[in-house]
C-alpha cells in the first residue's frame, strides 16, 4: 500500500485488560472509531502505544489486528525502537513480513549515539528492508537530535520519505523544506503545536489525543489545509487543555482516561505504569470531562 505521508496518522495505544492481556475488541472498537472519523494512517507501538512493556509476540499480535481492522483503509506502521542494529533490522524486515506498510525509527535507545553513528543506524535498517521509514524526530525525549545535515547523508536512500518532527522547534519545518523541498514529508509529532505546525507548512500530524478525539483532529488538519485558520483556531483553542496531556510523562494514562470518557477506550496500562487515583486522578478527568461537555459540534463539516 502506498503511503503519501499526508493528514493525521494516530499514535495508537495499547489495550489490556485489567489482568495486562491485550485487549483486542478494545483495540478494534478504537482502531474503527478512528478510520471512520477520517485519519489516514496508524502508528503501532510507540511510546504512546507503551512499546516498553510489549514483547515480540505482543507487536505481531497487534500487527495483525490492526491490518485485520482497517481492511487495507489506511496504511498500517509500525514503530521500531531498539538498543541493537541487528535486532532493529531483524524486527523491520519481519515487520515487512508480515505485512506493515511502513515503519517509524526511533534512534538507538539507552545509548546516545553520535551523528555518524545515528545515520549509520538509520541507513542500515533502511536498507535492509522495502518499506517506506518514517524518521522520529525528538531530541527533547530520545536526546538525538537528527539535523538538516544528517538527513542530508540519508537523501540518497529513498525509502527513509518521512520526519516525525517533534524538536518543538517550528522554524525546523522551514528548514527541511528549504533543504529537501517535498522530498521529506514532514509530520509534526506534538500535539500542543499542531497548529501552527500544519499552518507552516507540515504534511501531516502524528497525533496522541487523536485516540479520543478523532474527528475534531482530522476537522483541524483539513481546516488548517484549506486555509480557513479562524474556523480551526476556535476548535483548536476548546481542545488545547486535552492537548496538553499529550506532554507529560504519564500521557498514556491521561490518554486512555480521555478515550474511556469519550465511549472508545479502556483505562488498564502495563505495570510499571499504574492507572490514575486520588486527587490527579480527580484533576485529569476534570480537565477531560470539562472538554467533552463542551466538544465543538462539527455537523457542518460533514462534507470538509
Amino acid at each position: 500500500m502506498h503511503i503519501n505521508w499526508e493528514g493525521i496518522y494516530p499514535a495508537v495505544t495499547t489495550k489490556f485488560h485489567e489482568d495486562e492481556r491485550l485487549d483486542l475488541k478494545s483495540f478494534a472498537l478504537n482502531l474503527e472509531a478512528q478510520i471512520d472519523a477520517g485519519i489516514d494512517g496508524i502508528v503501532l507501538g510507540g511510546s504512546l502505544g507503551e512499546a516498553s512493556t510489549l514483547s515480540e509476540a505482543d507487536k505481531n499480535t497487534i500487527l495483525a489486528a490492526a491490518l485485520e481492522t482497517s481492511n487495507g483503509r489506511v496504511p498500517v506502521l509500525m514503530n521500531i525502537a531498539e538498543q541493537r542494529t541487528t535486532e532493529a533490522v531483524r524486527l523491520a524486515q519481519e515487520a515487512e513480513k508480515k505485512g506493515a506498510h511502513g515503519l517509524m525509527l526511533l534512534p538507538p535507545l539507552k545509548y546516545n549515539p553520535g551523528p555518524r553513528e545515528t545515520v549509520t543506524y538509520f541507513k542500515t535498517i533502511a536498507q535492509s528492508t522495502g518499506l517506506p521509514i518514517m524518521i522520529y524526530n525528538n531530541p527533547v525525549d530520545y536526546k538525538v537530535h537528527v539535523t538538516v545535515s544528517m538527513f542530508e547523508q540519508m537523501i540518497d536512500q529513498t525509502n527513509i520519505q518521512a520526519v516525525k518532527e517533534s524538536t518543538r522547534d517550528i522554524t525546523n519545518i522551514t528548514r527541511m523544506r528549504n533543504a529537501f523541498g517535498d522530498r521529506i514529508k514532514i509530520l509534526c509529532g506534538v500535539d500542543t503545536i499542531a497548529l501552527e505546525c500544519i499552518a507552516a507548512g507540515a504534511d501531516g500530524w502524528v497525533a496522541g489525543l487523536v485516540n479520543a478525539f478523532p474527528r475534531e483532529t482530522v476537522v483541524i488538519y483539513k481546516l488548517v489545509k484549506a486555509n480557513r485558520i479562524q474556523e480551526a483556531l476556535e476548535i483548536y483553542r476548546w481542545f488545547m487543555p486535552l492537548l496538553e496531556l499529550d506532554i507529560h510523562p504519564k500521557l498514556v494514562q491521561y490518554i486512555k482516561l480521555a478515550e474511556v470518557a469519550a465511549g472508545i477506550g479502556t483505562e488498564p496500562v502495563r505495570a510499571p505504569r499504574l492507572t490514575l487515583i486520588g486527587e490527579e486522578r480527580e484533576r485529569i478527568l476534570g480537565i477531560i470531562n470539562k472538554g467533552v461537555a463542551s466538544r465543538p459540534d462539527l455537523s457542518k463539516y460533514a462534507n470538509l
